[in-house]
């Protein structure tokens, strides 16, 4: 079963766009939101892929290391941007983003 074998990148991918919607919801609510701008459109694609790259492991889906190629390289640019963030909620989104794309990575090789 798909489900099964991709289960551990199923949940990092899962984790990661959980942590980027909340992350997206935290900036929104920083000071200077202009200055989180970028984070938070980061933020919102990075858990966009991380839904549909979850989705298609799950259904053993004939593009899913495609999927899972392109959310490694989203997941690496949000994790970056956060990165940049002294945010608690930023640097706990920069760990799920680089965990998810090193899962992904590993996926893709498959």
């Amino acid at each position: 079963m798909a489900h099964e074998t991709y289960a551990s990148c199923i949940a990092a991918c899962n984790a990661c766009a959980d942590a980027c919607d909340h992350c997206a919801t935290a900036c929104l609510q920083e000071d200077d939101v202009k200055m989180m701008a970028r984070c938070v459109a980061l933020d919102i694609d990075c858990a966009a892929i991380c839904r549909l790259a979850a989705g298609a492991m799950a259904r053993g889906s004939e593009n899913a290391k495609a999927i899972c190629a392109l959310c490694a390289d989203i997941c690496q640019r949000c994790g970056d941007e956060c990165a940049q963030h002294k945010h608690d909620h930023c640097q706990q989104c920069a760990q799920a983003c680089r965990r998810c794309a090193e899962e992904c990575r590993r996926m893709a090789a498959m």
